[in-house]
Parts: structure tokens; C-alpha cells; sequence
């Protein structure tokens, strides 16, 4: 499949995917093979860290896969490419891939979440005829343990939901280990998906206004939303 344009959104290269669908199939191939790598979501909340943090950034550009899941990076890309680019949301994304492993016969392991959230998207993915081979919640202390055991289960396509930036720097690592693998890091999608965290309504989501109703679900979350000002100063004076 074509590779698809890259634009660089303060720092990070990001991918212009037509489509989430058109990033899925490059994901889990027609013949059942995956690419081997890692995908990284990019919204404006990471490009600012990056900015902050050198290290960061080079770990993100070091994905073989960055794709845009923030309006604020999509609007950057549109205008540098001067054409239409698609948000890629990474929710939708995931499940969208769990969905298409399950017709192939993917295998799958799921890392990350408390354990009763782990069991229930297990539990809902194996009921969708996801082929499951691996879980371990996001509470484990020996690494190099959990390594192996992925390595032993014989997973193509390993989803890791532990947060920013840890789950991208266990991902890191965990490449050198498993190299033939696809990695994703997911945040809270097991909470969505198992509907122990509730999802912005759709018109919310429609107006590209999520971030709007985290911060009024989670007024906590105020200090993170502000670098979305600081992204959108940055927007407006050409500097990203």
C-alpha cells in the first residue's frame, strides 16, 4: 500500500491518512499479515509536550506510524497540504482494527487498564470473534516477564492502554523484543469501550468538541487543556 504524505505539525511528522479505513488496511493486510511497528495518535495535547521535552519528541517521530487524531493537528495539516485530511480517531480506530483482526484470525494481546476493565474487554472482544491470546492489566512489576509472555503467545497485534508517555516508551521496548508485531498505544479505550468511562455525545463529537466535554466531565483535567491554548496561539501566529 502507498505511503501515505507526511506533514510536520510542530516538530512531529505526522501521517495524512484519506481515511481511518485506509490507515486500518495498512495496519491488518488482505492475507491476514500485519505491519510490524508501532502507530502513535497525535493531537495537540503530545505536540506541545514534545516541544517541551526533546526526548519526547524524538520517541514519537520515532514511530513507524503517526496519525492525526485532534482537529488542532488536522487543521495544520490541511493548510499546509492545501487539501482535505481526515481526523483518524483513536478509539474508533482501535476497534475498527480489533473488528478486521477478528476476520483474519489476527491474534491479539491486550495490556493495560485496572483487571476488572481488562476482563470485560477481553471478554467483549472474544464474544466478536477476536482471537485473544494474551491480557495482563496494567498493574504488572516485571517487564521482561510480560515481554516473554507476549513474545510465547504468538501475538501479531499488541494493544497497550497505560497512558502518555509510558505506554509509548514500554512500546519502545518492547520492539527490540518483538519486532515482527504491530503496537498501539490506546489510553482509555478499554474504559470507553466497556463503557466504564462514558464517550462524549455524538453531536459533541460531530463538533470536534470532546475535549470540551472531558474538561466539563473532569474540571481536574484544566491544567492539561491548557496547552490546547498555547496550541492554538501557536496555530494562529503560524508557528506550527
Amino acid at each position: 500500500m502507498q505511503q501515505p504524505e507526511v506533514v510536520n505539525v510542530g516538530g512531529l511528522d505526522v501521517m495524512a491518512f484519506a481515511s481511518m479505513q485506509q490507515l486500518v488496511e495498512f495496519i491488518v493486510h488482505d492475507d491476514g499479515t500485519v505491519f510490524a511497528g508501532s502507530a502513535i495518535a497525535i493531537n495537540p495535547e503530545k505536540v506541545m509536550k514534545a516541544r517541551e521535552d526533546a526526548a519526547l519528541k524524538t520517541m514519537l517521530n520515532q514511530a513507524e506510524i503517526r496519525y492525526a487524531d485532534g482537529m488542532g493537528v488536522v487543521k495544520v495539516m490541511r493548510k499546509k497540504l492545501g487539501r482535505h485530511v481526515e481526523r483518524v480517531p483513536g478509539c474508533e480506530t482501535w476497534e475498527a482494527i480489533m473488528y478486521r483482526a477478528a476476520s483474519k484470525q489476527v491474534p491479539v494481546f491486550l495490556v493495560g487498564a485496572k483487571p476488572e476493565v481488562l476482563q470485560q474487554t477481553r471478554d467483549k472482544l472474544v464474544a466478536a470473534g477476536v482471537n485473544v491470546v494474551g491480557a495482563q492489566d496494567g498493574y504488572f512489576k516485571d517487564e521482561a516477564a510480560l515481554l516473554t509472555q507476549i513474545q510465547q503467545s504468538g501475538a501479531r497485534i499488541v494493544t497497550i492502554a497505560m497512558g502518555s508517555p509510558k505506554q509509548e516508551l514500554l512500546i519502545e521496548r518492547a520492539k527490540k523484543v518483538i519486532p515482527d508485531a504491530y503496537f498501539m498505544g490506546v489510553g482509555g479505550t478499554y474504559d470507553v469501550f466497556t463503557g466504564n468511562v462514558k464517550r462524549a455525545p455524538e453531536l459533541w463529537c460531530k463538533l470536534n468538541l470532546e475535549w470540551a466535554y472531558r474538561l466539563l466531565s473532569q474540571p481536574s483535567r484544566i491544567k492539561r487543556q491548557w496547552s490546547l491554548v498555547e496550541y492554538l496561539w501557536l496555530y494562529l501566529t503560524g508557528k506550527l
